[in-house]
This record gives structure tokens, sequence and C-alpha cells, in this order.
């Protein structure tokens, strides 16, 4: 069993594709036809219009995929069952945090494909979050066990890496996605989204909220986080990486 298939019930409820993220991913893919997406999950950021192949080792995952989703290969990033060059690019969306042997799974990216795009995160960027730093800080010792964009950057060989701000009305429910909305993080359903907190001691998640409950109900919270309140968007690390 995949560690998705603990924690990927119901996530393609909670993380829909953001058309405002969309798009410069497809502008990273350029004119590449076909699109060999690699943890493709249940292929929020698929490119319309290309031959996409998706590559996904959870069952839990591929079971949650829209029946016009693009074709599906169970495998893992690690050993991915192509031949060198059978892409025109690779595609790895908020994946490669994940995968246990992060440096090999983007040596099998750049074996199979000409281009390589990647969107991930600065850790330390997400550790500054306000949920980690003032209410679940447990989650800040996950992700600095995470490989990082630059460090993921600087093995591929970036020609480019682009910063992907996350709007306050985000519709895909990334970890820091609430970060203006703060009572989304009570719902359950909402957490389950997040891998992070999907993953770090529910005792740790659940004193944490508690705090921002009683901080939101307080007034606390709005207080605190003042300059948040009339931004439009913020940057939680995310970044696009084209190779």
């Amino acid at each position: 069993m995949t560690r998705y298939d603990e924690i990927g019930v119901g996530y393609a409820l909670g993380r829909r594709t953001d058309p405002r993220w969309l798009a410069p991913v497809l502008d990273a893919l350029g004119s590449a036809g076909s699109v060999l997406d690699v943890g493709s999950g249940t292929g929020s950021y698929e490119p319309p219009s290309r031959r996409v192949v998706a590559v996904e080792p959870s069952a839990e995952m591929i079971r949650q995929r829209r029946p016009e989703a693009a074709p599906v290969v169970r495998a893992v990033a690690e050993a991915l069952p192509f031949a060198d060059g059978t892409f025109d690019a690779a595609l790895a969306v908020l994946t490669v945090h994940h995968w246990p042997d992060w440096r090999r799974g983007l040596a099998e990216l750049r074996r199979v494909s000409r281009r390589q795009v990647v969107l991930a995160y600065d850790t330390a960027l997400h550790n500054d979050f306000w949920l980690v730093r003032d209410y679940v800080p447990e989650v800040a010792l996950l992700e600095r066990s995470r490989p990082s964009a630059p460090e993921i950057a600087n093995f591929l060989g970036a020609s480019s890496v682009v910063e992907l701000p996350v709007p306050w009305d985000f519709t895909d429910g990334v970890f820091p996605a609430h970060w203006r909305r703060p009572e989304a993080y009570l719902d359950p359903a909402v957490r389950r989204s997040c891998s992070a907190l999907a993953q770090t001691s529910p005792e740790a998640v659940s004193r944490g909220i508690a705090r921002l409950r009683a901080d939101l109900e307080s007034g606390r919270w709005h207080e605190d986080h003042a300059e948040l309140l009339d931004l439009p968007e913020w940057d939680a690390g995310f970044r696009l990486i084209v190779a």
C-alpha cells in the first residue's frame, strides 16, 4: 500500500485545478506534444489537447481520476517503464517531496523526456506559514526532511524558476491555500486534503486546531494577521521549475 492509499481518500474533492496555476504550467510545457505526468494523482494539472500518459503508484488516487483523464500506468517515479527520450516533456506537480529517492526520480524524468517541468515548493517558506509557525510547529519537522525547490532546481540544472503565488481564493486546496481564510482549517475535510497535516501526529494537529479555533473566536488571529487581510495573493514558496 502506498502513502496516498491511506491519506488520499476524498482527495479529488479538495484538490481542484485552479486555472491561475494551470496557465503557467501550460506555458512551461511549451510546444511539447507528448507529456508524461509523473505522480499525477487525480490528474489536476494534466494539460488538455496533448498526448498525455500519467504515472501514479496509488490505487486510491487512480480510483478518483475522472473518466476523461489521461491513461494511467501504475508505477513509481524512480523506475519509469518507458524508453529513453519517449516524451517531449515530463511533468511533476507537487509530488517530488513524496518520492522516497527524489534524485533518482528526477534522473528518470530526464532520461525519458527532453524537457522537465516540476512544480515544487521552498520548504523554508512553507515553514514560515502562520499555521505551522503558530499552531502546528510539528509540521516543520516533516518539511525539513523533504527536498526544497532550490535543491530540485539545482539538481535539474533549471533554465528557469518561476514564482507561483497563492491567490486568496485559490480553488486547489494545497496546504497553504487558505492563508487568508483561516476558518477553512477547522474543517476536517480541508485538513485531509493537506498531506502535511495528514502526515503529522493527529494529537499535534488537534492541539493546533483547538488553539486556532480559540484565536478565531477571540479575534486574536485577525489582530495578529491584519496585514494579510487585504492581500490578493501571497508567496508560500511554490516554484515552477523548467529544465
